[in-house]
């Protein structure tokens, strides 16, 4: 059912377009797209090691691309080994694979890169695109709910790489399912890389029932040797948020809130914007399948949402925080009304056990917010956003 914001549009003066909205898309997946998409997103297609600056205050950064990199430089020969290509002569033996965990753990903060560098090393490991796969920690998990656990084992099994990104445990079924999935595909000889904002040994702290499954969660840290990656969130280092309010608070506004009508006098100007009352588009959140969230965005270039509010209940927040990741990894802009996202969850969220999805949320969808404000600026005045190809610069690193 569309959105009530979305059935008013028509009715707004000025209006040149009739924009759709989320509410009203119904997306059926099938298992057979979800194998194809384990790859970097858009917003990671063209990341590559060399293309991460580093923070010369942060030498660990430096080092994680140095590590990570012969990391996936081992990976093509000592793969290669393992199956395909030519045969050796029985008397020449095979190097010995190296010893130790078959994974890294990239461990830090929001906005250090980690993203930038786990997609690096994918485009980084010879092998064919089908013989390794990108996806995050919750996209895996609904990979083993489409195809059961042994198809996935058996799909997977053959890679030489496996990338998770967001690697977070939020109940004792996810951890097993997973620890259990890992092991397998470790013994068959995949290779895994993974991110996070906790190390592999504290995953699960801070979380509901945490005892429960910390001898798996023990099992699953002993699989990656960890490298931290300090730093600053690069998205808003000295930037105020979208609404003009900074995110550390007491800041000075330096811009007016949009207003519901600019928001959708916006999206009725804009081709393949989407406009939602934000209130319908988290009651249609809770009707589809997380694992359909990035079908849901298909086609979209701007998503428009009036009527931003704080998230009442932590089931309604999760589902928020999928959204957030697949919005910002098909970099589509998020243009709205109301509260600014750094006030979407409460104090009492942002203390628990979920806590860094919230902040990870909050700086994603904050710098969405800044981009649809800084194309709307542009189109004001010139037109297209220039892009770092276009103008010659580089672009910073992405998580």
């Amino acid at each position: 059912m569309p959105s009530s914001a979305s059935a008013s549009t028509a009715d707004t003066p000025g209006a040149g377009i009739s924009p759709g909205a989320l509410t009203g898309r119904e997306p059926h997946v099938p298992a057979e797209r979800l194998v194809a998409e384990l790859v970097p997103p858009p917003r990671f297609d063209s990341v590559r090691f060399s293309t991460y600056v580093p923070d010369p205050a942060h030498p660990g950064q430096a080092e994680a691309v140095r590590a990570l990199a012969a990391f996936a430089a081992g990976l093509g020969g000592a793969t290669a080994r393992r199956g395909g290509g030519s045969r050796r002569p029985w008397w020449r033996r095979a190097p010995e694979e190296p010893a130790g965990p078959r994974g890294v753990y990239l461990d830090g903060g929001f906005g250090v890169g980690k993203t930038h560098l786990l997609a690096s090393v994918w485009h980084a490991t010879e092998a064919a695109p089908e013989r390794k796969g990108f996806c995050t920690f919750v996209e895996l998990t609904n990979l083993v709910g489409a195809l059961g656990f042994q198809q996935t084992v058996r799909t997977l099994g053959g890679h030489r790489l496996l990338c998770i990104d967001e690697f977070e445990l939020d109940d004792p079924g996810d951890t097993v399912l997973v620890s259990s999935l890992l092991g397998k595909l470790v013994d068959a000889g995949v290779a895994l890389a993974a991110t996070s904002n906790t190390l592999p040994g504290k995953l699960g702290e801070g979380r509901f029932a945490a005892a429960d499954f910390l001898r798996e969660i023990q099992g699953l840290a002993a699989r990656f040797r960890p490298l931290r990656i300090d730093g600053d969130d690069y998205r808003h280092r000295g930037l105020p948020s979208p609404a003009g309010h900074a995110l550390t608070g007491g800041g000075t506004p330096t811009s007016a809130p949009l207003t519901d009508e600019a928001v959708t006098r916006a999206a009725g100007a804009a081709p393949g914007a989407t406009l939602d009352a934000f209130p319908d588009l988290l009651g249609h959140l809770a009707r589809v399948h997380p694992s359909r969230y990035g079908a849901l965005t298909d086609g979209v270039r701007t998503v428009c949402l009036t009527g931003v509010r704080p998230v009442a209940d932590e089931a309604t927040a999760l589902r928020l925080v999928v959204l957030a990741d697949r919005l910002y990894d098909r970099e589509i802009p998020v243009l709205a009304s109301g509260v600014p996202f750094d006030r979407l969850f409460g104090s009492a969220m942002l203390a628990g056990g979920y806590r860094k999805k919230y902040f990870r949320a909050i700086s994603r969808l904050t710098a969405l917010a800044r981009e649809a404000r800084r194309d709307q600026d542009e189109q004001n005045t010139a037109g297209d956003r220039p892009t770092a190809e276009s103008t010659g610069g580089t672009r910073p690193p992405e998580d």
